[in-house]
């Protein structure tokens, strides 16, 4: 009877073991067909590992973004890449001192040449598309940033962390204001966050060292001083990598040597090479006391508040922001746009801030979205836009005048203040007040431009000496008009369109830019022929 209770009772446990067994495996089953529905369902419905309704949604909110950003900010957007493109291309234009000394690397304006070229075969080198389509390219790298940096966080923390983040990304003044220009930090910006997003960050699914290693070389040959970020980064991920050695030969190197080799060959072929060089000076102090509470706006608050939430595991980050603004502070030269690379890193925490307010989040956001959104709309379309409204100005000149040789332009403003060719498209006579620097150790060095705004009347009369020198059309800033209004009357200039330019005036640059046309037209002088023969 024992026995049998015995056989009774292990019949009964293999029968209940078996159940057991089979929900293991419908479970399995079951578990594994989802999963394969929900990929399927998730290369439907995604673009760039993300839903495309959120891609679509950035995308046009960065081509919207570039198209409400009519002003200039800095001369590097044009004359470091748009003209160096167009004189590639085109053959005219002007190429600055960094570029006939072989300073600067044609990296980048290459990838603007390339679309010019492309425009150029297809008969669609029009002058708006030359300028606008460069952005637009610009705008689109920079909302596949966003993405990266939305999946980064998405990955790292949860998706509320991530919108968070997001939010404060796309509401960023001077991500508005800068990630549409043709600026070298504006690509530094972007391949910083795309390469971050393949960092090996505590948490991620998607590192790969190759891939980001690559972003990062590929950022320093565009910019040197793109490295300056990534040093505590790749300094970390150098001191946790068990295989050091694998990780320098097969990963570091190869992608070092292959993005270095191909920098050589693009600057052999248009002579050049990477060097930096600067221009005025600043305090050490002005990135903590200006420079980084400006470009953060009123992030700032959320910034600090998000430090202080942030996990450990992302204090590497704040360590490269720190780390950044020192660096920069040891350089005598300063601006705003140098430290824009690590301002998405500062969007995390501030992403933090956020997540973490209860009471007070309603008001929070409203005031952050609105005071962002009315500086970002005042610096994309009133501040600094007579310079760039001028241009559209001169076109009129070149295509509504058949004889291109007769009419003639001299820009009396501080050097490089506006775009040149790139936006006029027409080999028309022009000329501006040259900057360049000194080169072989003269004390006391002035340039043209620093002559001319000595005395700007003498300088006047004693370089255009007859009617014959005279060129058909000045054009200057408001606050010069007063000192040089004898030539002006003398040479029958009248004064015949005013672009608004920005409130107030400072130093050399006024609130308006004026153009002045000569009724009696003269030949352009003899510097300004020989200087356009030179760069055609």
């Amino acid at each position: 009877m024992e026995r049998g209770r015995e056989d009774a009772s292990l019949t009964l446990r293999g029968l209940q073991n078996r159940s057991h067994e089979k929900i293991k495996l419908r479970k399995r089953k079951s578990t594994l067909y989802f999963s394969t529905q929900e990929k399927n369902a998730r290369r439907r419905g995604d673009l760039l590992g993300e839903n495309i309704h959120l891609v679509l949604f950035t995308i046009a909110l960065r081509i919207l973004n570039c198209f409400l950003v009519q002003t200039s900010f800095v001369p590097d957007e044009y004359w470091q890449s748009l003209e160096v493109a167009h004189h590639m291309v085109f053959n005219y234009g002007y190429l600055t001192w960094e570029w006939t000394e072989r300073l600067r690397s044609y990296t980048y304006p290459l990838i603007f040449a390339s679309i010019y070229k492309i425009l150029h075969l297809l008969g669609k080198d029009s002058v708006q598309l030359l300028i606008w389509i460069p952005r637009l390219a610009q705008a689109l790298l920079s909302a596949v940033a966003d993405v990266r940096l939305y999946s980064l966080m998405k990955q790292l923390e949860n998706q509320e962390v991530a919108r968070w983040v997001f939010f404060c990304q796309l509401c960023s003044w001077f991500t508005w204001y800068c990630c549409t220009r043709t600026l070298t930090n504006t690509m530094e910006t972007v391949l910083t966050i795309i390469a971050l997003f393949y960092y090996p960050l505590e948490g991620s699914k998607s590192m790969n060292s190759v891939k980001y290693s690559s972003l990062v070389a590929l950022a320093f040959i565009i910019r040197p001083t793109a490295v300056i970020p990534w040093t505590p980064l790749l300094f970390r991920h150098f001191c946790q990598e068990p295989r050091k050695l694998d990780l320098i030969l097969h990963h570091f190197l190869p992608v070092g040597f292959a993005t270095l080799s191909l920098s050589l060959m693009i600057d052999r072929i248009f002579f050049g090479q990477n060097l930096g060089t600067f221009y005025g000076s600043h305090p050490w102090h002005w990135y903590f006391s200006q420079g980084f509470p400006v470009i953060l706006g009123t992030h700032l608050p959320f910034f600090i508040h998000g430090c202080y939430l942030a996990p450990k595991r992302h204090r590497i980050l704040l360590v490269t922001v720190l780390w950044t603004l020192l660096v920069y502070s040891m350089l005598s030269h300063k601006e705003f746009r140098f430290i824009y690379p690590v301002l998405p890193f500062c969007m995390v925490f501030c992403g933090y801030s956020l997540t973490h307010l209860k009471t007070w989040k309603k008001p929070a956001l409203s005031f952050l979205f609105l005071s962002n959104f009315f500086l970002a709309l005042y610096t994309g379309l009133v501040h600094q836009r007579g310079t760039l409204d001028v241009m559209s100005h001169i076109q009129k000149v070149c295509y509504n005048n058949p004889n291109k040789s007769s009419a003639s332009i001299f820009i009396m403003m501080p050097c490089h203040s506006t775009p040149y060719y790139s936006h006029v498209h027409c080999p028309l006579p022009m000329r501006f007040l040259q900057c360049p620097p000194d080169l072989t150790g003269k004390s006391q060095y002035l340039d043209e431009a620093d002559v001319f705004y000595l005395n700007p009347l003498n300088w006047l009369h004693r370089e255009f000496h007859d009617d014959a020198s005279l060129p058909t059309h000045l054009i200057t800033f408001s606050i010069l008009e007063e000192e040089i209004s004898a030539f002006l009357i003398s040479s029958n200039y009248n004064r015949t369109a005013v672009f608004f330019h920005t409130h107030l005036p400072e130093g050399r640059i006024g609130s308006h830019v004026y153009v002045y046309e000569r009724k009696l037209k003269g030949k352009f002088n003899t510097k300004m022929n020989s200087e356009l023969s030179e760069i055609n």
